[in-house]
C-alpha cells in the first residue's frame, strides 16, 4: 500500500495509525481481533518497522491497541459493561462509571393506551400514558435508545420536565415518591431496523441488543415500560447467576411486542 500524495507531508507513522483506526470504525478489525504483526503491517504499508512500531505505540496509548506479550497486539474491546443484575437508570449507571450522559428528546407527549400497553401498565383500555422517546448520549455518541411509557395518572404533569438533561428515574423517585424498586426484563440480539441504525449512526446491516422491561415500585406496582436498543459495540452486560431459582422468579410476562408505530 502506497502512501497516497495528500498525505506525504503527514509523518507516516500518523497514516499507519490512522489507516488501522479507520478499519476498526469500518468494522474490518473487530474487538480483541489480532491485527498484523510490525513485520506484515512494513509490507502492507511500505514503510520500516520503527515506524509501523511508533503507529502501534500511539494507539496502545489511546487506548484503542492493545498488546499482549508473547501473543501480538490486538483490537481493545471497549465495551461499557451494563450490570444485568441491578435497577440503575442509564443516567446513573453510566455517571457511576465516570461517562458524560445527556439526551436527545425526539418525542415526548400523551398517548392512549392500547391493549399491549393496558396489560403491561395495569391501566384501562384508552387510559393516557406518557410516551417518551430519547436518544441516549454517553460521552456525546449515540449510545442507546430508549421508548417509554408511563401511566398519566401516576405521573401528572411529568413531561414538564426536560428530559434531555433530567434523569427519568430521579424525578419518578423525588417529584413523585414513586421509587423504582425492581423490575422484569428481557434483553435479546437483533438486526437494528433502518430508524434504530440512523439513529445511533450506524451502518446495516447491524446488530444491536434489545430489551424490554416492566419496572415496579417496592409494593409491586408498574410504573414503567420500556422498550430499548443499545449499540453492541458499545455495550454489554454482566450478570452474577445463581445454581436455582423459582419459576415465578425467573419468568418474563411474554406478551407480542408491538412496533412503536403500532401503540
Amino acid at each position: 500500500m502506497s502512501i497516497p500524495r495528500n498525505q506525504q507531508a503527514i509523518p507516516l507513522y500518523q497514516v499507519v495509525a490512522q489507516s488501522i483506526l479507520s478499519q476498526i470504525e469500518s468494522g474490518e478489525l473487530q474487538p480483541n481481533e489480532r491485527i498484523p504483526s510490525e513485520s506484515e503491517m512494513g509490507r502492507i504499508f511500505a514503510v520500516g518497522r520503527n515506524t509501523v512500531r511508533h503507529a502501534i505505540s500511539d494507539l496502545v496509548n489511546q487506548g484503542v491497541l492493545k498488546t499482549v506479550h508473547g501473543l501480538g497486539t490486538f483490537v481493545a474491546d471497549n465495551r461499557m459493561t451494563k450490570t444485568a443484575e441491578y435497577l440503575y437508570g442509564f443516567t446513573q449507571e453510566m455517571q457511576m462509571r465516570g461517562k458524560k450522559v445527556t439526551s436527545q428528546v425526539l418525542e415526548a407527549r400523551l398517548i392512549p393506551a392500547d391493549t399491549f400497553l393496558s396489560r403491561r401498565l395495569n391501566i384501562q383500555l384508552g387510559a393516557e400514558v406518557v410516551f417518551l422517546y430519547r436518544v441516549r448520549m454517553m460521552d456525546g455518541e449515540p449510545t442507546a435508545i430508549e421508548r417509554s411509557y408511563l401511566p398519566h395518572q401516576l405521573f401528572p404533569d411529568l413531561l414538564e420536565n426536560d428530559f434531555a438533561i433530567a434523569s427519568l428515574y430521579e424525578t419518578l423517585s423525588n417529584a413523585y415518591g414513586k421509587r423504582p424498586d425492581h423490575a422484569e426484563q428481557e434483553i435479546e440480539a437483533s438486526l437494528a431496523t433502518p430508524e434504530v441504525a440512523r439513529l445511533l449512526g450506524l451502518t446495516p446491516p447491524v446488530v444491536v441488543l434489545v430489551f424490554h422491561r416492566e419496572t415496579r415500585t417496592s409494593n409491586g406496582q408498574v410504573i414503567e415500560y420500556v422498550d430499548s436498543e443499545l449499540r453492541a459495540d458499545r455495550v454489554r452486560f454482566y450478570a452474577n447467576l445463581k445454581l436455582r431459582s423459582s419459576k415465578e422468579e425467573s419468568v418474563f410476562r411474554r406478551l407480542p411486542v408491538a412496533a412503536a408505530g403500532e401503540r
